[in-house]
């Protein structure tokens, strides 16, 4: 059965989690023949060394230049006798003579090997152990299909190659060497138990310190994704900086697993946060999933620890990682820390073999991940000061810290907020079937209780059927034929046992409840949704939302990011909820032909975000309006002058301006969308005056599209023509400027503004003024106010707004 846990494991981008690590091939995938094939390689090598001095000469001879007299081109001894096709098992290989010519150039063997005459055992047992690296090596190269990989393998192939011909010991030439970062993964996730747990009892510590140590080996085990497999995922990453980290894995990680002649390094010793970073998310995810098909396995008293604990920790761990001022990735972060009795150094320190999930979790401790009672560690921010900043200037403490774009909440007023909200899962509701709950939400808090269980599962033709995936088969078809009466349930039968298309299951106490039956098109770049059901009486529960949450993480897994489903008139109230609509993404040419069509259906298509976790965004959204709540009552709390309600409405007025209403301050209608929430506050924070209000900028809104269109495009051109324009016709690069991408989230730029506006996206003035202000304002944000382009921004913003009044576009 294919794919019947609920996320594939063994993929080529990320290997099975806790395994022995696979010799890299041709897929680059880790799976349970790894530790197979590492064990393979060195019974070769026992073998070989002990043979006898004549076999291991002809071994060597065939790595060796000739050394016969007149000045031989001969870089290798080839034998006469080629091997047996298949080798014969059963007869003893024939002793080596080294009178025995060669193929090529004709001279005898001992004129190949004449330089090891004197060379003791053990180096010639070296020399042996890099030959048979060059053989596996060279097989690799021409099994791997990924370029960037064939590229590294072939490049170590001839680095070893070298060293057999000069007898020295292979070194890797690169402009840098070990570690690549500091702190190092290891320093880094020691730090964080240090900041977060050491005011734990030790009982307590002693099993978060289990659990870090369980995360290290699996990232030192962790198969890296190709370059190729992560631009497709993510096309906007900085690809060159992970190509030179994935080379370098290759390099000092995981090629010397099975190559024991070149020095090996662990993942979690020389790389830093920007590796880890580039694999946190996905790993994480996988490692969740792992945790959760294996729970059956687990001993009682460990299932809460793992199901439980675990993802709390990697929660809190991933904070740290990807926040710009965590303190953990400071160098001198210990410089503060308080009551440290155990050296950081000495905490955590990845073991040397791969632990199964659940290794050495102390089934009796109780684990407070809450982070509560302080931090025992002084926090410190580090410099963020853009490239402008010379550093032989360092800047006070308050002005170290990043920029504030003008009209942000303090950043102070943020942490105090955040401090008093729980865990997101904790947030109370007032009933799950409320206004304001996710539609998902009781499906999520089943799941998590473990109520329901999710599997993509399928019918296969090559592996011996499994009972219980067959049966959710047959109850999977039982769903779709009793919740689709309009589709013949031969068709469905065929679909849904067919070995192209899978099934994402929704399990209930062991019995099929609903799901959805697709077919991936990895080469077209889309997946056709067939069908979709859950069982009448479960529904409204919010298993339909849930379970397309799951599909749509499962797709990103596997790097295909559009949904196409041909909806009849009952199904596109849920499909539109779920993302979908009748602007198809895909081109034409991809789908037709390849899809199913059905009479008197809507096709509608799905975009997917990669960036996205889908199965907990509604749980990001409802912290998100928390705080923003939290913020609010704040801000109300500060009001304290009351003026009575008003009485013209009594005398027949209808209505009144805004602001001829005493003592306005704040309008606390909460809308249901987070965003409209956070622009009103925004607004209403950043206002000056009694009221805590300010009228908004008034101007003509041109309602002809095409006169917009030339409005704006003479707006851009008298923009791109002004003299202090020049620092913003193009997208800032990231080798000219280190680090703007992690200071400027939302960049912007003249170039992006004219594509933007050649496809109508600028539909009213209000998205034109916000890019162009957008360009000002992260200027302002990452150069330093004495720098030239601080002041072309200042200047050009000046002509902008004076150009926008002429234009009647705004008030003069």
């Amino acid at each position: 059965m294919a794919d019947s846990a609920g996320i594939q494991q063994g993929s080529p981008a990320i290997g099975a989690v806790g395994s022995a690590p696979a010799a890299p091939g041709p897929g680059g995938a880790e799976g349970s023949g790894a530790a197979g094939g590492s064990a393979r390689i060195s019974v070769k090598k026992a073998q070989l060394r002990s043979s006898p001095r004549p076999k291991k000469l002809e071994k060597l001879g065939v790595y060796s230049s000739c050394k016969a007299e007149g000045a031989c081109k001969c870089n290798g001894w080839k034998s006469q006798n080629l091997p047996p096709t298949p080798p014969c098992s059963e007869q003893p290989p024939a002793s080596a003579n080294l009178q025995e010519p060669c193929r090529s150039c004709s001279h005898a063997l001992g004129d190949h090997v004449t330089h090891l005459e004197h060379v003791s055992e053990d180096e010639i047992n070296r020399l042996l152990g890099i030959v048979l690296d060059v053989e596996y090596l060279n097989t690799c190269v021409h099994k791997e299909e990924d370029a960037d990989t064939k590229q590294v393998y072939f490049s170590l192939f001839k680095l070893l190659r070298k060293s057999i011909l000069q007898m020295g010991k292979p070194t890797l030439e690169a402009q840098e060497s070990p570690p690549f970062e500091r702190p190092s993964i290891e320093q880094g996730v020691n730090n964080f138990v240090q900041y977060k747990f050491s005011h734990l009892p030790s009982k307590e510590r002693q099993t978060i310190v289990e659990l870090a140590k369980m995360f290290l080996n699996q990232i030192n085990y962790w198969h890296l994704e190709t370059p190729s497999q992560r631009r497709q995922r993510l096309p906007n990453d900085d690809a060159a900086g992970y190509k030179a980290d994935y080379t370098r894995w290759l390099c000092y990680c995981n090629v010397p697993r099975f190559c024991d002649s070149l020095p090996r390094y662990k993942t979690t010793q020389i790389f830093g946060r920007t590796l880890l970073r580039a694999v946190f998310t996905v790993m994480r995810k996988q490692l969740l999933e792992q945790a959760r098909q294996e729970k059956d396995k687990l001993p009682p008293e460990k299932r809460t620890l793992i199901l439980t604990h675990f993802p709390k920790f990697l929660s809190m761990l991933e904070e740290e990682v990807y926040s710009h001022s965590s303190p953990i990735w400071s160098q001198d972060f210990l410089a503060g820390a308080r009551g440290g009795q155990i050296p950081v150094h000495t905490v955590i320190s990845a073991p040397p073999v791969a632990w199964p999930l659940y290794y050495s979790i102390s089934p009796s401790a109780s684990v407070d991940l809450s982070g509560g009672g302080g931090s025992p560690a002084r926090k410190i921010e580090p410099n963020s000061g853009g490239e402008k900043r010379k550093p032989s200037e360092p800047l006070p403490q308050e002005d170290n810290k990043k920029p504030r774009v003008v009209g942000d909440i303090p950043m102070d007023l943020i942490n105090e907020v955040m401090a008093t909200i729980a865990d997101p899962a904790a947030i109370p509701e007032n009933s799950l079937l409320s206004a304001h709950s996710a539609r998902d939400e009781a499906a999520r808090l089943e799941e998590r209780r473990g109520v329901i269980e999710f599997h993509v599962i399928g019918n296969s033709l090559s592996q011996k059927p499994n009972k219980r995936v067959l049966m959710w088969l047959v109850g999977l078809q039982n769903v779709f034929s009793h919740q689709l009466p309009r589709m013949p349930k031969e068709y469905i039968t065929r679909l849904v046992f067919d070995p192209k298309h899978k099934t994402l299951s929704l399990i209930k106490d062991g019995r099929v409840i609903g799901g959805i039956c697709f077919r991936m098109f990895p080469s077209q770049g889309f997946t056709e949704i067939v069908f979709c059901a859950v069982t009448s009486n479960e529904q409204v529960k919010g298993y339909g939302t849930h379970l397309m949450n799951h599909l749509k993480e499962y797709h990103i897994q596997h790097h295909i990011l559009n949904f196409l489903t041909y909806a009849d008139e009952y199904a596109i109230g849920y499909f539109k909820k779920q993302g979908f609509s009748k602007d198809i993404k895909v081109p034409k040419a991809k789908y037709v032909g390849y899809i199913k069509d059905y009479e008197g259906a809507t096709l509608m298509g799905c975009e997917l975000n990669a960036s996205i976790p889908y199965t907990e965004f509604s749980v990001i959204i409802k912290k998100q309006k928390e705080i923003i709540k939290k913020l609010i009552e704040r801000k109300q709390s500060q009001i304290r002058k009351v003026y009575p309600g008003l009485s013209c409405f009594k005398e027949g007025v209808r209505q009144i301006p805004i602001e001829n209403i005493p003592g306005i301050r704040m309008c606390l209608l909460f809308f249901e969308s987070p965003l409209f929430s956070l622009l009103l506050f925004l607004k209403l924070l950043s206002s000056s005056g009694e009221t805590g209000w300010k009228p908004l900028i008034k101007g003509k809104e041109v309602k002809d599209p095409e006169q917009l269109y030339i409005t704006l495009k003479n707006m851009l051109q008298h923009v791109k023509g002004h003299q202090n324009a020049w620092p913003f016709m193009e997208p800032v690069k990231k080798t000219e400027a280190p680090g703007y991408y992690q200071v400027i989230r939302f960049p912007m730029d003249l170039k992006t503004m004219s594509e933007r506006l050649k496809s109508r996206y600028y539909t009213t003035r209000k998205l034109f003024m916000a890019d162009m202000q957008r360009i000002f304002t992260n200027c302002r944000e990452y150069n330093p106010p004495e720098s030239e382009y601080y002041k072309c921004a200042n200047l050009l913003e000046k002509f902008f707004y004076s150009k926008t009044k002429e234009a009647g576009l705004m008030d003069k």
